[in-house]
């Protein structure tokens, strides 16, 4: 007699990603006010997601990607240091990213990923399935999708609805026009979640992973209109209510597009960092030339001007720094940098002696802020790539990094880069649900989730053998 076996349903994994997602707005502040949101948590497992040092969109979804962390992929953050030269710092895309993320290593096993907005997958590469740039995707860029019928795709719907070029992210979030600037993000949303309705028609996909930009926009721009602490809290403003409203039309949009899945899908909604209000900002270059650690040919400019290696004296100068959400130390080393002042021996003292400085830095009035200082090879196993002397966290991440000069002061409240509000968070957030979830995890909170362990858990779910290069460990979710 023939035995019939039934064959084992395909599992799909669902990866949206909602860049600078916060867990303290979406799970304490805003919870009864996003039911697909509430619903998944509800019948899901969710947590706080740490992130890794430093929690920047670039490196940090490569590095969820890949389960690999920045020293490993030799990234550091939106821009690095691609030689030992002073002007060397070059932009971050996709051709950084040498290890394989998770659509490489499914392609490798026939199965097949579509992966949209991803940051770091500009230029795209071929894939078993279909990819879409990401926020770094060039203005008119003609190679932004792979296939290319993909592609034909997209610029049908482009067509359809008037458009003339796919919106990777709005053009300019540094802006006062805030009320125009929450249009072009709802705009571009709209477009980012039909072509995701698009991508995954017909289910026939094993991994799906798309990241909405416009959160972090969106808090970058809009925090101070709703944060009673912050310190330029705008009271009754009409814009209120836009980071609730946003998350609204994510919990709206999300519901949606799941809705069009597979009932066995397993979804997973996670962020690559949190948020948190902007304090100020700390010009580190400024703050180097005070205290004798850098030098300029000339005198001190006396407005806000970029700092040129053709205006430092290299003689004199120890160390400089860059600005962004986060500081970035880097020594003048006699050996390594072309006109190096710092013998390697003296190395470990000096970078010890910048760490207790910047650590005990207060406020404008002297209060201790809380910065934290990072120390590469302290943080990764490997460092690979050119990585900064010293990371710094001021005021752990309260403070952004002011790379400028010509302040005439070390405490800064504006932003030298445009209009800002907030600053990025160590912690963003997670949450998975599986249909197959046991009834008595359903609604169960994990503490201790790290952003590396996502990749090696979703390989996990859809039975995958982990590399090595993955070292930590899958969600505990059965």
């Amino acid at each position: 007699m023939m035995r019939l076996f039934r064959k084992e349903k395909r599992r799909r994994v669902a990866i949206i990603g909602l860049d600078c997602a916060e867990p303290s707005l979406l799970f304490e502040h805003y919870a009864g006010h996003l039911p697909t949101f509430d619903r998944l948590r509800t019948q899901g497992v969710s947590g706080r997601l740490e992130s890794v040092i430093p929690a920047i969109t670039v490196p940090a979804w490569s590095c969820m990607m890949s389960g690999q962390d920045p020293g490993a992929l030799g990234i550091y953050g939106f821009r690095n240091r691609a030689d030992h030269s002073y002007g060397g710092l070059k932009t971050s895309n996709g051709d950084a990213v040498l290890e394989p993320r998770l659509w490489d290593i499914l392609s490798h096993y026939g199965k097949t990923s579509i992966a949209l907005n991803v940051p770091g997958t500009y230029p795209v590469r071929p894939l078993n399935g279909k990819m879409l740039g990401c926020f770094l995707t060039p203005p008119g860029a003609h190679d932004y999708a792979y296939p290319l019928a993909f592609q034909h795709e997209i610029e049908a719907y482009l067509g359809a609805h008037q458009l003339n070029e796919y919106p990777f992210d709005v053009k300019e979030f540094r802006t006062d026009d805030k009320s125009g600037l929450a249009e072009s993000i709802g705009a571009m949303t709209r477009v980012h979640f039909d072509i995701a309705q698009l991508a995954t028609s017909g289910n026939d996909w094993d991994l799906f992973v798309s990241v909405e930009i416009g959160l972090d926009r969106m808090h970058h721009a809009f925090w101070r209109h709703m944060d009673e602490l912050h310190r330029d809290y705008v009271p009754d403003s009409p814009l209120a209510s836009a980071i609730l409203d946003y998350y609204r039309v994510l919990d709206t949009r999300i519901g949606q597009l799941i809705a069009s899945f597979d009932k066995d899908t397993i979804v997973w909604i996670v962020s690559d960092h949190g948020a948190r209000r902007m304090d100020g900002g700390i010009a580190i270059n400024e703050w180097l030339i005070a205290n004798g650690y850098l030098a300029l040919k000339g005198d001190i400019p006396t407005q806000q001007t970029r700092l040129a290696p053709d205006m430092i004296d290299w003689s004199r100068t120890t160390a400089w720094g860059e600005g962004g959400y986060f500081g970035r130390l880097f020594l003048n080393i006699h050996g390594r940098e072309p006109q190096g002042i710092v013998a390697p021996e003296a190395v470990p003292a000096l970078l010890a002696e910048i760490e207790a400085r910047f650590s005990a830095l207060g406020d404008e009035d002297g209060n201790h802020i809380g910065t934290r200082c990072f120390r590469p090879e302290d943080v990764y196993p490997v460092v690979n790539g050119i990585a900064p002397d010293l990371m710094v966290y001021f005021g752990d991440l309260a403070w952004r990094s002011i790379g400028t000069i010509g302040w005439g002061r070390v405490h800064v409240r504006e932003n030298d880069t445009g209009p800002d509000d907030a600053n990025h968070a160590q912690h963003g957030l997670f949450i998975v649900h599986d249909p197959q979830l046991p009834e008595n995890l359903r609604g169960r909170q994990i503490d201790n989730a790290h952003l590396l362990q996502v990749a090696p858990t979703v390989l996990h779910q859809l039975g995958i053998d982990i590399p090595k290069a993955m070292t930590r460990q899958p969600l505990p979710l059965r």
